[in-house]
């Protein structure tokens, strides 16, 4: 199976402080890849530069064999069209309708005429679990509501890569699973690859075909969920059954 997406040796420090440290990953095509690690540890670091929206001090992240990082703004454009994100908050246009936010993106791409737009959003909001709901607005929806319509625009492109940036956070449990079932519903029928950002370990057992530890900035361990649960080093297993150091108490 071949890579849609290479990290090499990818380097990143902000504010003089190192985040990104040598980090080498990769993603083939139609794989579901999920990112565990500490808060604050680089994860959302890392999903910036495969959008292209940072870039590296150095390293490379190569995406259809495409170098993304050796690119200016106007050359990444193209190919950030076939990158989806979803951001913790899903980041829906308050003042405008359910379909008027996932028309947006099509609309700013361009070269869609009206019925196709808002044949893309039928399908779109059906894929989801939330026909009929064009006409509600943001303020109408509940939380798990609001991700779904979140995730529509995200896909409504038809992104090969998609990402996710904490996509249970908020969430009940019930609704948390329902949302890990969509994911993985939506790259099967969309013939995606999905990258996914957690720190909750259930969702991260559920989506994965490929779990992948942060850990002071680099990969330190990569396998299965089996092979993760049963891995008895130290640092993965304190991670995934949240065991906390004494440094790590609040006081």
């Amino acid at each position: 199976m071949s890579n849609i997406l290479e990290i090499r040796n990818l380097h990143k420090s902000l504010n003089d402080n190192p985040v990104l440290q040598g980090v080498n990953l990769s993603v083939s095509a139609g794989e579901n890849l999920v990112i565990i690690g500490r808060s604050g540890g680089g994860k959302s670091v890392l999903l910036r530069h495969i959008m292209g929206l940072m870039q590296p001090d150095s390293g490379e992240v190569i995406f259809k064999g495409i170098n993304m990082s050796a690119l200016d703004e106007e050359a990444l454009n193209p190919h950030r069209r076939e990158i989806g994100m979803l951001f913790q908050n899903g980041a829906l246009f308050d003042s405008l309708s359910v379909e008027e936010n996932l028309a947006f993106p099509l609309r700013e791409r361009g070269g869609f005429g009206e019925k196709e737009i808002s044949d893309r959003v039928d399908e779109a909001l059906e894929i989801v679990d939330l026909p009929g709901q064009q006409k509600k607005m943001p303020a109408e929806l509940s939380g798990g509501m609001k991700k779904r319509v979140a995730l529509a625009r995200a896909v409504i492109s038809r992104p090969e890569l998609m990402l996710y940036d904490e996509p249970t956070t908020g969430l009940d449990p019930i609704v948390a699973d329902s949302i890990n079932k969509l994911i993985v519903r939506l790259g099967d029928r969309l013939n995606m690859s999905n990258i996914v950002v957690t720190h909750d370990m259930v969702s991260a057992y559920h989506i994965a075909d490929r779990i992948a530890q942060l850990h002071e900035g680099k990969i330190y361990y990569e396998g299965s969920p089996g092979e993760i649960q049963a891995n008895q080093d130290p640092v993965v297993q304190k991670f995934v059954k949240g065991i906390s150091e004494p440094q790590d108490a609040i006081v």
